[in-house]
């Protein structure tokens, strides 16, 4: 799959890829990754996988749950760095998934 780095991070972040919603989260992959890599990190695996179809971060996955795990992960980042405990970070993403889903 081929994809275009702009549209994937806005589709992410609006929730759906080429009409197909966002995955579960796997908490465990989320923290895991969030502890290892810093954003800026998580942003170049995000950049690795759509322009080779490979990163350092996460293998042996589709690109869609990749890139969903890459993404909610850094997110969570951004907001630890921010001071947030990961704990808080997660019920903001959870937030904001159901905002964008439309789930109160």
């Amino acid at each position: 799959m081929n994809y275009n780095p702009i549209t994937v991070r806005l589709s992410i972040s609006c929730g759906w890829l080429r009409g197909w919603y966002i995955l579960p989260m796997d908490i465990k992959e989320i923290r895991e990754i969030a502890k290892r890599y810093t954003p800026e990190q998580i942003e170049g695996c995000i950049t690795q996988q759509i322009e080779t179809g490979k990163n350092i971060c996460i293998e042996n996955e589709s690109t869609e749950k990749i890139l969903n795990d890459l993404s909610k992960a850094g997110f969570v980042k951004e907001l630890m760095r921010q001071g947030m405990s990961f704990a808080d970070a997660l019920r903001e993403l959870a937030r904001r998934m159901r905002q964008l889903q439309g789930i109160k």
